[in-house]
């Protein structure tokens, strides 16, 4: 593994004595190179425009003393060194920017030079991680020392500064904000979720497990870990992802794991797979309950050991990747029926994190209305907004019963989408919004939709796919089965919603037990629909 310092040049300590007579002197930045139990491989050196002179005569002085040190230079110009607010953008700007390779190089980050502003900035983007790393501080030898000076790695760990830990908090806040897409959310379980999940994202690399109805948010959220984990250098690869339900027969291990030509007819060539397309990167497996047992044990395979063996190959091949798993499905129920592999789901769940529907999180109905306005208005290029009478109306029926977001954001984009397309003049009136009720309602509440309501509601507990398997009076029942047990607070309460005039002829009733024996004819318990 090779060793990088990033450093800055320092104007003053690097400039000391002219001609052979500079070599008396401690220089810090050609110093850094001359020990010999420190083996600086590449020397990334920022420095101002005014600053060029010093650094080639630094670098042909490091060349001396060091062959083996590469010294690449960066233009890096604070308008004023002493401002704390221009010297950390600028430097983070350079964080961000450079291609951080942690799996095959370390970082040192050298704070000897610069001024104190500097430094400072540069503590505070290693301990953040925008710098992943450990810091280097270097001085100078005792007066009666030939030695090039002394040097210390410094290794921080929040856990040793509890009392600064609180200056990063900053940073902690603009992650959970980025993963939440900007939307200033109210929901107090949703946000717990995302501010765990930020922490999860910089310092895990082990799987993730995303679950939650379908139009949830969790290719977006995906997304967004993937961003931020890439942003902190966490990650060196791209994304890839795919949906598994859309795989199907040989196309499955073709897709995932390659495979080699000839392998099957119709492999007119070699193919890497999304596994190995994945290397250095993240991969989101997006309903993961699609795949079929083989391709669970490969992958399960390939999650703990990096290595797979390519459809139609004798030999193995790597992948370093990390996983995000998506689904809409009880992989734990699955795991119970024998579809899902128990070793696999314990695998992927180490960090698992269930999005809720918009209707669950009906308060976050007005920050995601602007987010969609705006994100209109950028795509558009004009501004659209709501007159106060139909925003405050639209937002009304957003939160009443007639508003069940079956499709959840998928149905709210939809319709933000509709209303600023017909707005004249950017301004979503009253008679706009009336429109959309209308068709929304009649979307929600048609014979139609019902029945895609109910395939989504029963989909939603036993699978994707199961519906193909019941009639569709059978999914109107399940679907008004389930809808009343997540409203209702215990099976006694769900059972007098559902026999309300039968239970009125029984001597006595056992409303819970009726519950009870419905529900298990399609294995499911009331307890996990209240999740």
């Amino acid at each position: 593994m090779k060793t990088v310092a990033i450093s800055i040049l320092g104007t003053t300590m690097d400039r000391r004595g002219k001609g052979d007579k500079r070599w008396d002197k401690w220089r810090p930045t050609v110093s850094m190179c001359q020990h010999e139990d420190l083996l600086i491989d590449r020397l990334e050196l920022l420095f101002d425009n005014h600053s060029q002179g010093l650094a080639n005569q630094v670098t042909e002085d490091i060349a001396l003393v060091s062959p083996e040190t590469e010294v690449v230079h960066h233009k890096v110009n604070f308008p004023d060194p002493w401002d704390f607010e221009t010297v950390y953008s600028q430097l983070l700007d350079f964080a961000r920017g450079y291609q951080f390779r942690p799996n095959r190089e370390r970082y040192l980050t050298h704070i000897t030079t610069g001024s104190h502003v500097a430094q400072i900035c540069l503590y505070l983007l290693t301990e953040a991680g925008y710098l992943p790393g450990k810091l280097l501080q270097t001085s100078p030898a005792r007066r009666d020392s030939d030695a090039p000076g002394q040097y210390q790695v410094i290794d921080l760990d929040l856990s040793r500064y509890d009392q600064i830990a609180s200056r990063f908090q900053k940073e902690h806040q603009e992650g959970t904000v980025y993963l939440k897409g900007g939307i200033q959310t109210n929901n107090a379980p949703f946000n717990r979720m995302i501010e765990q999940l930020e922490k999860v994202s910089i310092r895990s690399n082990a799987p993730i497990l995303i679950t939650g109805p379908t139009g949830a948010g969790k290719t977006q959220l995906a997304q967004r870990v993937y961003e931020l984990r890439k942003q902190r250098g966490k990650l060196e690869g791209r994304l890839v992802a795919i949906n598994c339900a859309t795989l199907k027969g040989e196309n499955t291990m073709s897709a995932l794991f390659g495979h080699k030509k000839g392998a099957f007819t119709g492999a007119t060539a070699d193919r890497a797979g999304l596994l190995k397309e994945a290397h250095k990167g993240l991969l989101f497996l997006d309903e993961i309950g699609e795949l079929g047992l083989d391709e669970q044990a490969m992958l399960l395979r390939a999650i703990e050991d990096k290595r797979f063996i390519p459809f139609g190959s004798d030999r193995e091949t790597s992948s370093d990747f990390q996983l995000i798993a998506g689904t809409n499905k009880d992989l734990a129920q699955k795991a119970r029926e024998g579809s899902f592999r128990a070793d696999l789901l314990a695998r992927i769940d180490l960090w698992t994190y269930e999005l809720p529907s918009l209707r669950d999180r009906i308060e976050d109905l007005e920050p995601n209305v602007d987010y969609e306005l705006e994100s209109f208005s950028n795509k558009a290029g004009h501004l659209v907004s709501f007159n106060r009478a139909a925003r405050e109306k639209y937002l009304a029926f957003g939160r009443s019963a007639d508003a069940t977001w079956a499709a959840n954001f998928r149905d709210l984009n939809a319709s933000i989408t509709r209303m600023a397309t017909l707005a004249d003049g950017g301004r979503i009136t009253v008679e706009v919004v009336d429109e959309e009720i209308r068709r929304l309602k009649h979307k929600w509440h048609t014979p139609a939709h019902g029945g895609e309501h109910a395939r989504s509601a029963v989909e939603s507990v036993l699978g994707s796919g199961s519906s193909a398997e019941m009639d569709y009076y059978d999914q109107l029942k399940l679907a008004a089965l389930i809808d009343v047990c997540r409203r209702s607070s215990s099976m006694a309460e769900a059972g007098r919603k559902l026999f309300n005039v039968s239970r009125q002829a029984k001597k006595s009733s056992n409303d819970s037990h009726r519950v009870k024996q419905l529900l298990g004819k399609h294995g499911l318990r009331f307890e996990d629909l209240q999740t």
